[in-house]
């Protein structure tokens, strides 16, 4: 928005219409889907997705298993049983989860998203946005990667429903790469996730792996890189 280049507006904030406003999870799916048979071209394919990523995931594998070799969940939502990202977030489970901690900008339900304010300076804004989602990063890494950050969301993407189809997604081989250190998604909700899809196809369980990390992932990137080049490595 122009209201979030400096010299910030905060109250322009506030009501500024967003173009994410009008953006559905069958906008994302459309245009992952359209990725994917593009990159198949070249050969075989791994769909990865972080975080809320794992609800695009979830929709493309019910839509074109057929297209993909692998699907990965890096600390992401994966919903089975509850239809919702929001579902899984009030599921006890969650119960120590810092997602609902972070402040964010009040904007007016018709904008259709959800705002904040990343280049805030206010130190309990920061403070609660790093235990979050980056606890154990240096101050200056955790600015620079909160300033590769949009401020808008689309709000209708939390309450769709994203559950896997055990006939289409559930036959695709898959991959689980927990975050021990997420205090956005608690181990405790990636093993329920993990858990309901592995008693939803028992003869395609998925394949676990745990990287000490929090939500934005482990501040030394090895890690991460070795357990995905795992992955292609596996289908190569």
């Amino acid at each position: 928005p122009a209201a979030y280049q400096a010299p910030q507006d905060l109250e322009a904030l506030k009501t500024e219409p967003s173009p994410l406003g009008k953006v559905t999870l069958d906008d994302y799916t459309d245009h992952v889907v359209d990725v994917v048979r593009r990159a198949r071209r070249n050969g075989p394919v791994i769909l990865v997705g972080q975080s809320q990523g794992g609800l695009t995931v979830n929709r493309v594998g019910n839509a074109v298993p057929e297209l993909l070799d692998r699907i990965a969940y890096v600390a992401a939502f994966c919903p089975v049983k509850l239809p919702t990202l929001l579902d899984y977030l009030k599921a006890p489970e969650a119960k120590d989860s810092l997602a609902f901690t972070i402040p964010g900008i009040a904007t007016a339900p018709e904008l259709g998203i959800t705002r904040a304010n990343w280049r805030s300076g206010e130190p309990d804004f920061l403070a609660k946005l790093k235990a979050a989602t980056a606890a154990g990063y240096p101050d200056v890494a955790f600015r620079a990667l909160i300033n590769t950050l949009d401020p808008d969301e689309t709000a209708g993407i939390a309450v769709t429903d994203a559950r896997v189809d055990a006939a289409t997604w559930g036959r695709i081989p898959r991959t689980y790469i927990r975050f021990s250190e997420d205090r956005m998604i608690p181990p405790a909700l990636q093993d329920r996730m993990i858990a309901e899809a592995d008693a939803l196809t028992p003869r395609n369980r998925f394949t676990v792996r745990t990287v000490r990390a929090p939500h934005m992932g482990p501040y030394r990137r090895a890690p991460l890189v070795s357990a995905l080049a795992e992955l292609a490595r596996g289908i190569a």
